[in-house]
């Protein structure tokens, strides 16, 4: 038998979800079976797998240590993987901050390339900061050549509350771009979102200054604004701020002013020194007020500096 005690950073989860996470390797009809038939009980009562859990609760698993060992399974070892230089912003007990260089996946796709969310797994193993149920993810996406600041989450509680500040497009995320072209000033671009995801490619139809839009086809209604930091006949250093998150929101709304990001060839760019990729950073986060648990974090700011490359 395995007596498992929940924690604070796992409570609030349905018991299947937690479930399914401890006991990775079994079918979810499994797992109902052997609740139906007690042998999975949460404090020492018979359960359906939806109730919520609590800290303190008790989850028994009657399983022998081989099946046990089974569907838990291992951590799959495979050759040790080399990451690029990656700074740690924040860090408490939940989430960490880090600035993802440019050229690294944020997440892993089907290309089996390393990934700043493998990179994150590793870094939490090294630290001894990983449970059985939970594996440290990174909670919001930058572009592969997107460099800057990056959400992660190293517990369940770090993770939902990520993702309800994320949700509540309360949270500040503000991006450092260069430009191609003379602008000046600022201002605010709103728009319909538009995405082929077989082009990997958005498009962006412009609305009224005063008009929110009526998204129709699948379209969503995106806003950026933007500040002129310096300006050049060649490029412009531009801080934005996305009000709206979007895939490539920030690369599609500059171009479609006439002010594509410099090396970003998707979207009309021109290549710009020996950068391959677009010259976009993500250099600030700022949290919203918050109470509760994480109310450490209230109207915190963060920031990374600025990247040589900008200054041209």
């Amino acid at each position: 038998m395995k007596e498992l005690l929940i924690e604070k950073k796992d409570a609030g989860q349905r018991l299947d979800k937690y479930l399914r996470k401890y006991l990775k390797n079994a079918p979810s009809s499994f797992l109902y079976r052997m609740l139906r038939k007690k042998n999975i009980i949460l404090n020492d009562s018979r359960v359906e797998g939806k109730e919520l859990l609590s800290e303190g609760d008790t989850v028994k698993i009657y399983f022998s240590e081989e099946t046990l060992a089974h569907f838990c399974g291992a951590e799959e070892a495979g050759t040790k993987r080399q990451f690029p230089p990656i700074e740690v912003i924040y860090e408490d007990a939940d989430i960490l901050i880090a600035d993802k260089p440019s050229g690294l996946l944020s997440q892993g796709d089907k290309s089996g390339e390393t990934s700043l969310n493998d990179w994150l797994r590793e870094y939490c193993r090294r630290k001894g900061n990983t449970t059985e149920t939970f594996r440290p993810t990174v909670c919001n996406r930058l572009d592969r050549n997107t460099s800057g600041l990056v959400l992660c989450a190293k517990t369940y509680a770090g993770s939902r509350f990520l993702s309800e500040q994320i949700g509540g497009h309360e949270l500040g995320k503000y991006y450092r771009a260069l430009v191609e072209g003379e602008l000046r000033g600022e201002g605010t671009l709103r728009g319909i979102w538009y995405k082929d995801e077989a082009a990997n490619r958005v498009r962006i139809e412009k609305i009224p200054d005063e008009d929110h839009g009526k998204a129709e086809n699948g379209g969503r209604y995106v806003e950026t604004r933007y500040r002129v930091i310096r300006s050049g006949t060649r490029y412009s250093l531009v801080e934005l701020r996305l009000m709206t998150g979007r895939s490539h929101q920030i690369r599609a709304h500059m171009a479609s002013i006439g002010h594509p990001l410099a090396g970003d060839l998707k979207y009309g760019g021109h290549p710009c020194g020996k950068e391959k990729s677009q010259f976009l950073q993500a250099f600030r986060i700022v949290f919203p007020k918050i109470t509760g648990d994480f109310a450490h974090l209230s109207e915190k700011c963060f920031e990374t500096a600025m990247l040589p490359e900008f200054d041209i």
